[in-house]
């Protein structure tokens, strides 16, 4: 979806361009350079990993923080920019292809790369005119991938659990994601022989007016759920006359499960192990927290004088 966006180098020259007849708001300069590429409404509106900002304004701001640190551009007030005389030469210098390996050659720029305990060295990855992430995405790009492993390490951890600690495990999900409220006997595996295909049950409200059962299959990765596990386990919420049911699995479900649990209505919610693993992750179950790193921005607003 956001091949067709230019990295934050190649917005460089775009971004001079815009203002080239005096000072621009940064966001009317992020629409008028997505018209220019004529990007589709996808592309306009694709988001970065965290969801807080798109892609195409955080590498247009990007190109504008690289441009100001060179010197070529300065803000007039909070989410304005206008060129400086530099800025206009670059602007002016249309032989020149503007990205870093351009801006090392200000003064200015050299100073920033040092100040940021960057070597001057422009041949280093996250310049290289083969990158599209700009600093943002590379931090949620490698967040990504923690993420990712971790979700794999919960995956095999539950496979190779016992099946009773899965499904206590599955119930205590549950009782985090906020099923029960607040009672301690909200949810509970059953675990025994004549559960009558059900394997837990918890309480979807305080009071335990209306219950949600589980089954829990702790499959290994290429053991998938079928149609017929998804008939028997709608046959065992019928015998406990519940209208709610949870069908959790390590593994997956194939195309004929999924789509009768469709036509069996809401009642059954299918959880495949990809999405439990997310879900753990959110709701911090069989992971802990390693580190909090926060990260800063400028406040423009602090500097401004009257």
């Amino acid at each position: 979806m956001t091949t067709n966006i230019p990295t934050y180098q190649k917005l460089m020259r775009p971004v001079l361009s815009a203002a080239k007849d005096g000072p621009r708001k940064i966001s009317e300069v992020v629409e008028e350079i997505a018209d220019d590429l004529g990007l589709t409404e996808d592309e306009r509106s694709a988001l970065l990993p965290s969801g807080k900002q798109t892609v195409i304004a955080n590498r247009v701001h990007w190109a504008r923080s690289y441009l100001k640190q060179a010197g070529l551009v300065k803000n007039t007030q909070r989410g304005w920019f206008t060129l400086t005389a530099k800025g206009h030469s670059a602007l002016a210098d249309t032989n020149s292809q503007i990205d870093t390996k351009y801006l090392e050659r200000f003064e200015e720029f050299q100073d920033f790369r040092q100040r940021s305990g960057k070597s001057t060295d422009v041949s280093e990855p996250d310049d290289s005119e083969d990158v599209l992430e700009t600093p943002d995405e590379q931090i949620e790009v490698a967040y990504g991938r923690w993420n990712t492993t971790l979700a794999s390490n919960l995956l095999q951890a539950k496979q190779d659990a016992s099946p009773a600690f899965f499904e206590n495990l599955i119930v205590e999900l549950l009782i985090a994601m906020g099923y029960g409220g607040t009672s301690e006997n909200a949810g509970r595996a059953l675990g025994q022989t004549g559960d009558n295909g059900v394997d837990g049950v918890i309480d979807q409200d305080p009071l335990g007016v209306d219950q949600v059962y589980i089954q829990a299959k702790r499959y290994a990765s290429h053991n998938s759920v079928s149609s017929g596990d998804i008939r028997d386990f709608f046959g065992a919420l019928s015998i406990h006359k519940a209208s709610k049911g949870i069908f959790v699995t390590t593994s997956y479900f194939t195309p004929s499960a999924i789509e009768t649990a469709k036509a069996l209505g809401s009642r059954i919610v299918l959880l495949d192990g990809a999405r439990l693993s997310k879900l753990m992750i959110s709701y911090g179950v069989g992971c802990r927290e390693k580190s909090v790193i926060r990260l800063m921005e400028l406040d423009e607003t602090f500097f401004e004088e009257e």
